[in-house]
């Protein structure tokens, strides 16, 4: 390892350990390696702006960040959830499988935790608290965790951002995380029956079954968009990022037009929110290309990889491994800086190691959103604490429970690749 590049990774450990924003300490590393290495500033400008403008796919980020946010502006929300609670909530922990099931729905059309922490997961959390039977923790808690499951099931951001790095397969990708997404949303609702016969909650008044279908009927609409989107990928019809646009615009005419619940005004602050998403996520992005080209300059990639290969490590201890690290990193690290900046270190060891590149994905993913609840930087955490103002103490205390079940479902898929390739292989994929 070279001076500069020494350099630049304690730059890096400096800043974020201060506090400063994670983009912000990469691009200024980064800058730092290029001025003792007696490179030109100037490469830093062409990296990113050849990075940005050849990739189409990025286009895809702010389009589903625009419907997601959309989805929660709208009424759309209240209709899911009355949906889910004529569906799952006569059952013991009604509300709790609600929240799942809410989750499982909404993911389909946001690809973000964040949208799903913030916007239908408010919204349970006041259901559930006002019950009497939850406590606010509780009701914290298994929200946090369900929110994981949003960029599982496509659409998916972070897949999106998988996909610039590794060169593989959006459409594979988003088809291998459906049977996982719906295994996680399994094992949560399983945890959250035991907790309840634990505790003895009570059962929740039923909704009349004769109620579901007009229930049914009213979140229709809502409930097409996943179909749309799937169809237009693995249909032919469209690419990824014009799905990404076909969500934005179906999300637009269902809250504005169908349902009537979107003003001028709160298209504006929409727009307003969806543009400071995107650049933030944009600056993480800009930063790490720079930082992967100086990766590759000093050939750790290839070295790495030459030097697993070298100890005959067998490929599943190697995943084993690479898991157990990005869980701890997801102690300290957001998701999309582990996704565009460590991950990619390890894909020529997974390509020269033969493990398949849409099941190391989607196993990658799953291990970066379990780090959005990991104590003590889970941003989901912090993220539901801002907006109901629960201590996250008592978030920290009930989310135990959910978090080991998740490790175990990331566990099973690690494996059995098969919980993850069965789809995308039904529908033509070689791996």
């Amino acid at each position: 390892m070279t001076f500069e590049f020494m350099l630049c990774l304690g730059t890096i450990i400096v800043l974020a350990g201060i506090g400063a924003p994670i983009a912000y300490a990469i691009l200024i590393a980064a800058l730092l390696y290029l001025l003792a290495a007696g490179q030109g500033i100037g490469i830093a400008g062409k990296v990113l702006m050849d990075g940005l403008y050849q990739s189409f796919i990025l286009l895809a980020v702010p389009l589903f960040i625009v419907a997601a946010n959309i989805m929660n502006a709208g009424t759309i929300s209240d209709r899911l959830l009355s949906f889910c609670v004529a569906l799952v909530g006569r059952f013991r922990g009604g509300l709790g499988h609600v929240n799942v099931v809410a989750s499982l729905i909404f993911s389909g059309m946001s690809g973000s935790a964040v949208a799903d922490a913030a916007g239908i997961g408010k919204i349970i959390i006041e259901m559930m608290t006002k019950s009497g039977q939850y406590t606010r923790g509780y009701a914290a808690a298994i929200t946090a965790a369900s929110a994981t499951i949003g960029p599982i099931i496509p659409p998916s951001i972070p897949m999106v951002l998988y996909a610039l790095v590794s060169n593989t397969s959006i459409g594979y990708l988003f088809l291998g995380g459906i049977l996982p997404g719906l295994f996680m949303g399994a094992v949560l609702m399983a945890m959250n029956l035991w907790m309840s016969k634990r505790r003895g909650f009570a059962l929740e008044e039923p909704v009349p079954l004769i109620e579901l279908p007009r229930r049914t009927l009213n979140a229709f609409p809502a409930l097409l968009m996943p179909a749309i989107l799937l169809y237009g990928i693995y249909g032919g019809v469209t690419t990824p990022t014009e799905a990404a646009a076909v969500a934005a615009f179906y999300a637009l005419m269902l809250a504005a037009l169908f349902y009537r619940a979107l003003s001028m005004k709160a298209m504006y602050q929409i727009l307003v929110e969806s543009a400071r998403s995107s650049a933030a996520i944009g600056l993480v992005i800009g930063g790490a290309l720079i930082l992967n080209y100086i990766v590759a300059s000093e050939n750790i990639p290839s070295l790495l990889a030459e030097h697993l290969v070298g100890l005959d490590i067998d490929p599943l201890m190697f995943l084993l491994g690479v898991n157990v690290l990005l869980l701890l990193l997801g102690c300290i690290l957001d998701a999309t800086t582990i996704i565009l900046v460590i991950i990619p270190l390890f894909i020529p060891t997974c390509r020269e190691l033969g493990i398949d590149m849409v099941h190391f994905g989607v196993v990658a993913i799953v291990n970066c959103m379990i780090g959005l609840i990991t104590p003590p930087y889970g941003i989901l955490l912090f993220v539901i604490t801002a907006v109901t103002r629960i201590p996250l103490s008592e978030i920290i205390r009930e989310v135990w429970p959910f978090l080991g079940v998740l490790v175990l479902a990331l566990l099973c898929m690690v494996l059995w690749p098969g919980l993850v390739l069965a789809l995308p292989r039904l529908f033509g994929y070689a791996g």
